[in-house]
C-alpha cells in the first residue's frame, strides 16, 4: 500500500490568483482534465454517530472515509473511493461503479453488494453492516489541477464548494445544493517521496498555514 504526502491550505481569492499565475509557468495542466477546470460531485458516507466527521474534527491520526464520485456531470464514469489517512500520509483505493449501482446505493438498496465481486464494494458493505455507514451528504466543487512529474506532484485549487445538506440523490443534476459556509478556497498539494523546491517555493503563502481542512466537514456545518 503506497501512501502519499498531502498538504491542505485554506486560501484567499487573491492567493488563488497568485498561485494560478505561478503554477501556470512551472507546472502543466492535468492532461486528464477536459479543460482548465472541472466539476466534481461526491457522495460521502458516515455512521449514525458521525464517526468520519468526528475523527476529522478531532484530528485522529489513523482514519478512513468512503465516497462515490463523478466528474463534469458525466455519470458514465463513476468511482467508489476509500481514502485512508495514517500519521499525515494518505492513500486512496478506488473501484468503478455502474450507474445503476451508484443509484442503488444512493437510494438505499444494498442487497446486491455482497455478490458484486468487487472487493472495495464488499468492504463498504461490511462496514455498512458493522458501523452503520450510509450515504450522508453531497459535496460539489470546481477543481483546477496542475501536475509536476518530478515527485509525482499534483497541485489543485478547489473552489465554489457546495453542500447538498443531508441530500443523497447525487445523480440528480437538479438536486438542491447551497454554498458551504464561508465559501472556502482550498489549495491541496500531494506528492510521493519528495516535494521539489520549485513547487515548495511556488505554493508558499505568508497568509496561511497547513490546516486539517475537510470539504466534507465544511459541508456538514449545516447538519
Amino acid at each position: 500500500m503506497k501512501y502519499r504526502h498531502e498538504w491542505k491550505h485554506e486560501i484567499s481569492f487573491g492567493d488563488m490568483l497568485a498561485l494560478r499565475q505561478r503554477l501556470s509557468v512551472i507546472a502543466k495542466r492535468d492532461a486528464h482534465a477536459a479543460g482548465p477546470a472541472y466539476e466534481v460531485r461526491s457522495l460521502y458516507f458516515d455512521s449514525p454517530s458521525d464517526k468520519a466527521l468526528r475523527e476529522k474534527i478531532e484530528g485522529v491520526s489513523v482514519r478512513e472515509k468512503f465516497r462515490i464520485r463523478f466528474y463534469n456531470w458525466d455519470t458514465s464514469f463513476i468511482r467508489l473511493e476509500k481514502k485512508s489517512k495514517a500519521h499525515g500520509l494518505c492513500h486512496k483505493e478506488s473501484a468503478l461503479l455502474a450507474r445503476w449501482q451508484a443509484q442503488a446505493i444512493a437510494l438505499g438498496d444494498y442487497s446486491w453488494m455482497p455478490q458484486s465481486g468487487v472487493p472495495l464494494l464488499a468492504e463498504l458493505y461490511a462496514k455498512m453492516a458493522s458501523q452503520g455507514l450510509r450515504p450522508k451528504t453531497i459535496v460539489d466543487y470546481t477543481r483546477e489541477p496542475y501536475v509536476y512529474p518530478p515527485g509525482n506532484v499534483r497541485v489543485t485549487l478547489d473552489y465554489r464548494i457546495r453542500t447538498g445538506l443531508l441530500g443523497t440523490d447525487f445523480l440528480n443534476p437538479s438536486c438542491v445544493t447551497i454554498p458551504a459556509i464561508g465559501s472556502p478556497i482550498i489549495l491541496e498539494v500531494k506528492w510521493d517521496e519528495f516535494l521539489p523546491d520549485i513547487i515548495r517555493d511556488a505554493v508558499q503563502l505568508t497568509s496561511c498555514r497547513t490546516s486539517a481542512f475537510s470539504k466534507y466537514a465544511a459541508c456538514r456545518a449545516y447538519g
